[in-house]
């Protein structure tokens, strides 16, 4: 089984600063509950190719993240390949909206059976929801302030 989530954040904040808040990748611990530390693998640190190992905790479970760029369309989307012990995709994308713009953020994730398989993905899937929700909100907070 694999756990699909999908969340979006209106910003009252033009698209040119969201992009630079969201294309700072060091920058996402700052508004990531979960993400703890990232340690990028290399110099690169933009674009597709740039591949980082980000510790990551959900509960009482933490994880090394591997992650990749895969996908980098200058002012709108990133998305990554998971290839840790979870597996999968993510994707940020940033449209234009009423307020200002709009943050979509999908995951499509695989958890082993370490981590419970279906089991596991189902009871993490609300909590994980539920902290990403929160990480919308205070990237939301950290654009609209700057």
């Amino acid at each position: 089984m694999t756990t699909a989530i999908e969340l979006s954040q209106p910003i009252a904040a033009p698209m040119d600063r969201c992009w630079r808040q969201l294309s700072d990748l060091a920058s996402h611990t700052t508004w990531m509950k979960d993400a703890l530390a990232i340690e990028f693998a290399g110099s690169q640190r933009q674009g597709v190719g740039v591949a980082m190992a980000c510790k990551t905790r959900i509960g009482p479970f933490t994880t090394n993240d591997q992650m990749k760029v895969v996908t980098w369309d200058e002012g709108t989307r990133i998305g990554v390949e998971h290839r840790g012990i979870v597996s999968g995709t993510g994707l940020f994308t940033l449209s234009n909206s009423e307020e200002g713009c709009l943050l979509v953020w999908s995951e499509t994730l695989t958890f082993p059976w370490i981590l419970g398989g279906r089991i596991g993905e189902a009871v993490a899937k609300p909590l994980m929801a539920k902290i990403w929700k929160g990480n919308l909100v205070r990237y939301a907070r950290i654009v609209e302030a700057a």
